[in-house]
């Protein structure tokens, strides 16, 4: 009876402390919308987390953009808005995580369906806005978020260094270059200088 007891209340803390560390729906629309531009953040589907955990729909939005939440179970920071034609590539990266899937097998698998068409990329290049800070930079009961850095990567499926003329590194503070280039996640990456 006493191990019963005690599982129980084991069970009782660990449920009291999932609720405890995700921010109201409130603070996690604030802030996963700080990464979008001022223009769009009003309009922006939010995607964030319920009281057990669970990636849900916490604001359907009115413009091309989604917004997503802090996960509150990863260190520091980090809220994302990208173009709606990337969600089917991003949903597929959180589907194939949640299965245990490294980051090589997620690469692959996503690579594979793409290039059969399974998987449907962005014709035209869709842009992802990306904000982050330390954890003690971010305050989940205010939703304040001090000395954050954004940065932006712009997806342009299958270009190469060749087809943009951009190269394979920065060669100067805040100069896009292309990563995984000829690839289905080929993209070009924009690192603002820090201050």
């Amino acid at each position: 009876m006493k191990t019963l007891f005690t599982f129980a209340l084991f069970i009782g803390f660990q449920i009291f402390g999932v609720a405890q560390t995700i921010p109201s729906k409130e603070i996690q629309i604030k802030t996963a919308v700080m990464a979008a531009p001022e223009e769009k953040r009003e309009g922006a589907t939010v995607l964030g987390f319920d009281e057990k955990g669970n990636l849900v729909t916490l604001r359907k939005g009115s413009n091309d953009l989604i917004c997503l939440a802090d996960d509150p179970n990863s260190n520091g920071f980090n809220a994302s808005c990208y173009h709606n034609t990337l969600e089917p590539f991003m949903a597929r990266g959180r589907q194939l995580k949640a299965e245990g899937k490294t980051p090589k097998e997620i690469f692959d698998i996503r690579e594979a369906e793409a290039k059969s068409g399974k998987l449907k990329m962005p014709k035209d290049g869709a842009t992802l806005f990306v904000l982050t800070a330390d954890q003690q930079n971010f305050d989940p009961k205010t939703g304040e978020v001090k000395d954050s850095y954004l940065r932006y990567v712009v997806y342009i499926p299958w270009a190469t260094e060749a087809s943009t003329g951009l190269p394979l590194k920065p060669s100067g503070p805040a100069m896009p270059w292309i990563m995984d280039p000829g690839t289905h996640r080929a993209h070009i990456m924009i690192n603002p200088p820090r201050n």
